[in-house]
């Protein structure tokens, strides 16, 4: 990817968030969404929830929460997912934070939430699995959690697109299927015999072509459900989601579904991404699609038309994604800072280690609660719990095997076995294909 042009300065979360409250001429946004479904195979669910209530100090704040789940060999794992993942993302979030802590806290939450929903519905013996991309919107500040292969893009007022969500598709994703065969999972194509090999590339058992997702009880432990997360900032002048199943993206490329609803308000351009997804081949799978526009408050109609941008080759143009971290001295932060344009990145993380994913700078009772698993956040005596830096890389920030955060006995074996510690060959917790 390309970057900006020019040098940059790296604007750290508590001077953005700061910088929001200084400035009284930045207000919280308006939320504005629309969804449209096709459906083929009742497979494929929304979840929406506008104005979700934190409270805060004295007051209360809100948030809002939108996602697609595109179920697979049933609907049991979306629907057990859509009634239960916001709930274990919020219940592994300590209490009393204030909002930078809060934010910052998302990531990790979010990560013990997925492991949380996918080991609870497993338990129940479905064999039902289901992709997740999951939205949590503070202010400016997006926060996306995905598994598998539907898709959140951002499209920036001044018309820049960026990707918030990874495919999870072992034919668009070398280091996943690196990843699975490394942990003993075997992927290849469907053998019809004769050495003929057809369709997209499979993990085995099972068949499933994601390497990542919630439920699949009959499929490798190491198809995991630790979500990919991006996490960034909007200027004040927001933007627009579009969060869509796979339904959509077969059959639009990103610049095309933005293109084709440019102008309408999300109920509208909801229906017309599906519309132009459908229309070319007929309905062929469930497609869904959910339209979120980030409006300045005082701006509730669509975002302008942005500058058209030019095609090469048939690729979209696409502006520097993100601001990316710097190592350099941030002591110089504070009213210098001019409001940016552009979008900032916060967080990108994907690694499937839950040592690299829950080590963290800020204070452990800030990320986690105390005595408690940080999975399934059960509770636990002083002494019980298992170190996540037990058997983990030593290229965290701390790996020293003492110190927290803990699982609890079933969390550890889970991690070990996502991590292909335990591999038995024999699928998750049974055999079986899908």
């Amino acid at each position: 990817m390309s970057s900006h042009k020019g040098e940059h300065q790296t604007v750290p979360l508590s001077v953005l968030l700061k910088r929001e409250l200084a400035n009284e001429k930045i207000e919280r946004p308006e939320i504005v969404s629309g969804q449209a479904n096709q459906s083929k195979k009742g497979e494929d669910f929304t979840l929406i929830k506008s104005e979700c209530q934190r409270v805060l100090g004295d007051g209360v704040t809100t948030y809002s929460v939108f996602g697609i789940l595109d179920g697979h060999n049933g609907a049991a794992a979306a629907i057990y997912t859509k009634e239960n993942l916001l709930n274990n993302v919020l219940s592994a979030i300590p209490a009393d934070l204030n909002r930078e802590e809060w934010i910052a806290a998302l990531p990790r939450a979010l990560v013990a939430g997925f492991i949380k929903t996918d080991k609870d519905f497993q338990e129940k013996g479905q064999l039902s699995g289901t992709t997740v991309t999951f939205v949590i919107i503070e202010g400016f500040i997006v926060t996306v959690a995905s598994v598998g292969d539907s898709r959140c893009i951002l499209e920036s007022a001044d018309g820049s697109l960026y990707y918030l969500s990874a495919d999870h598709r072992f034919e668009d994703n070398e280091e996943e299927t690196e990843r699975v065969t490394a942990s003993g999972g075997e992927v290849g194509r469907l053998n019809t015999g004769g050495g003929t090999q057809i369709g997209p590339l499979r993990c085995w058992p099972g068949g499933l072509c994601l390497s990542r997702s919630i439920g699949d009880l009959d499929v490798g432990e190491f198809i995991v459900p630790i979500p990919y997360i991006k996490q960034v900032k909007l200027s004040s002048a927001g933007g627009r989601l579009i969060i869509a199943s796979d339904g959509v993206w077969d059959a639009l490329s990103a610049e095309a579904a933005l293109e084709c609803c440019r102008g309408m308000p999300p109920d509208a351009a909801a229906g017309q991404v599906v519309k132009e997804a459908v229309q070319p081949k007929g309905l062929r799978d469930d497609t869904t699609c959910v339209v979120v526009d980030i409006l300045p408050a005082e701006k509730t109609n669509p975002p302008p038309m942005p500058q058209h941008k030019k095609m090469t080759k048939g690729v979209f143009k696409v502006k520097a994604i993100f601001k990316r971290k710097s190592t350099e001295s941030t002591s110089h932060i504070g009213e210098e800072y001019l409001e940016p344009d552009v979008v900032e990145e916060l967080v990108e993380e994907g690694s499937a280690m839950l040592s690299e994913r829950f080590d963290t700078k800020y204070p452990l009772c800030n990320m986690f609660k105390l005595f408690t698993c940080a999975v399934c956040q059960v509770e636990m005596k002083p002494g019980e719990g298992i170190s996540i830096h037990t058997g983990g890389s030593c290229n965290t920030r701390n790996s020293r095997p003492w110190d927290g955060p803990f699982l609890c006995v079933t969390c550890q074996e889970k991690r070990e076995a996502m991590e292909g510690k335990n591999h038995s060959g024999n699928g998750r917790y049974s055999s079986g294909s899908e």
